[in-house]
């Protein structure tokens, strides 16, 4: 069989490089860093989700546009096949809320465990420190794979090259954008990149004072003038730039794009989605008849967090030292509003080395998805992030990167064994 080298040894360059080698190839995994997954093991705040227990038309959904790209992909390597591929290899696993996958111990490093023994059972030279300056090609339309070059100037011949560097997002994991270049180089066209599933800035001041503020159980809807992009329900933190957590980081895939063109676009924060306008108020009124003697300031504790009480009443225009059995109905009302919809203008968002993943990347017009072989070079193959697909939060992602790295594995592996036949 012939050989084929995978460049970058995240989730996808390993899922890749062990599926090569066990369909009977000689794999060369070539890792810029001094250890195998390095982002692996920050993922899900080092508890690494890896995969998410629901259907593959689920799965496509939470990628928008690029979703339909992976259906191929995905039938061959569901969320079925990823927690099958661990639990056989003793990974025991559990899920969680919003059907999030995780290893029951916790640790993301025991998820890079596995994925190391898969290469060691098959059989991959895995080169550490070992960066890549580019991939070599030989002949004309098409052009065939030869090899790829170091950068310490050796080179290595190949049947078969797949590219799986990942995005531009958290670099000093090595995500530092190279497979783009090296994917343009070889006539590719690149999307856009942007930040996807970053925190947010925005213009209010107040954030500063209620920095360290996590909200639960809140609904976080995001707004381009009268447009409703997204909105999400769950988890949030207020930041001393922003916001950020669980649901600001899926709203966030809308946001890039529409501020670097110039929109100033609005986040509304239903405090409490669980009340309609109706029963807020009769709560409102019940809590200001239990504290009338009380000043306002004094009398939202049931309702708010200590830090958002003053931001609350700021916004409401009425003075903090009222009596509440002053609070007249139309004060009552906008206060109702404020916890209904408090307001915040987003500026921009964190930059790419803030980012869990980067949205844009080599355009899918341009791989076959079934294959994730290149339209454009014989032997060439992407996986993982280094494409131009991001879904939401929840483990899809690393999904996406399993599923293309299988695919991308064994069809190199293909590719390479026809070659070293003729």
């Amino acid at each position: 069989m012939g050989r084929v080298i995978v460049i970058g040894g995240g989730a996808a360059g390993m899922m890749a490089a062990g599926t090569a080698a066990q369909a009977g190839c000689d794999v060369i995994l070539l890792e810029k860093n001094n250890r195998l997954g390095k982002k692996l093991l920050i993922t899900g705040k080092g508890r690494c989700n890896l995969t998410n227990a629901c259907e593959i038309e689920e799965v496509i959904d939470r990628f928008a546009g690029g979703g339909k790209f992976l259906y191929s992909a995905l039938h061959a390597f569901p969320p079925v096949a990823a927690w099958q591929f661990f639990t056989d290899r003793g990974l025991d696993l559990v899920v969680e809320r919003g059907r999030r996958v995780f290893p029951a111990s916790g640790n993301a490093a025991d998820v890079v465990r596995v994925l190391q023994d898969y290469l060691r059972q098959g059989g991959v030279s895995v080169r550490l420190n070992s960066p890549v300056e580019e991939i070599i090609t030989r002949g004309a339309q098409p052009r065939h794979i030869a090899g790829v070059k170091l950068d310490d100037g050796s080179f290595l011949s190949a049947d078969a090259v797949i590219l799986a560097t990942g995005g531009a997002s958290y670099p000093g994991t090595g995500s530092t954008g190279d497979g783009y270049v090296m994917a343009e180089k070889l006539g590719h066209t690149l999307q856009p990149l942007y930040p996807a599933l970053v925190p947010l800035k925005v213009k209010e001041k107040w954030v500063k004072e209620a920095s360290g503020l996590n909200l639960r159980n809140v609904r976080a809807r995001l707004l381009d003038g009268q447009e409703l992009l997204g909105s999400e329900f769950g988890e949030m933190d207020i930041t001393h730039f922003g916001v950020g957590g669980p649901i600001i980081l899926t709203l966030s895939r809308f946001v890039a794009p529409r501020v670097q063109n110039g929109k100033t676009l609005r986040l509304e924060i239903d405090l409490k989605p669980a009340l309609d306008d109706e029963r807020l108020d009769a709560r409102l009124q019940r809590d200001f008849q239990k504290y009338a003697r009380k000043s306002l300031k004094n009398a939202l504790n049931d309702l708010l967090p200590k830090a958002l009480i003053p931001v609350v009443i700021d916004l409401s225009d009425i003075p903090p030292d009222r009596p509440t059995h002053q609070i007249t109905r139309e004060q009552r009302y906008r206060l109702l509003r404020l916890l209904k919809g408090l307001p915040l203008t987003i500026t921009g968002t964190l930059s790419l080395s803030s980012a869990i993943v980067t949205e844009g990347g080599v355009t899918l017009d341009e791989v076959e998805p079934r294959t994730m072989a290149s339209r454009l070079v014989k032997g060439l193959f992407f996986a993982g992030e280094v494409l131009d697909l991001a879904a939401d939060t929840g483990g899809f992602n690393l999904q996406a990167a399993f599923a293309t790295g299988y695919a991308a594995g064994r069809h190199a592996a293909r590719a390479a064994g026809a070659k070293a036949l003729h």
